[in-house]
């Protein structure tokens, strides 16, 4: 909740640069913030496991390559 309130003052001092009222930046805020919230957690989670996948198959590519024949 405080975060919206944060997210609506930023978007309206935003939106009243152009000399009009800061109401649609206010709102474009919120709406802003409530996607960040469960779109960048998501993203690092799957930015985190992409890179834990290429870590373990180069791994396993080089460990192959090492066994005796």
């Amino acid at each position: 909740m405080i975060g919206d309130m944060i997210a609506g003052w930023i978007g309206n001092r935003i939106d009243r640069g152009d000399g009009k009222g800061g109401t649609l930046g206010a709102i474009a805020g919120v709406a802003t913030w409530k996607v960040a919230k469960k779109v960048v957690p998501a993203a690092l989670f799957i930015g985190g496991a992409a890179l834990g996948a290429r870590y373990f198959a180069r791994r396993w590519q080089e460990a192959s390559q090492r066994t005796p024949a």
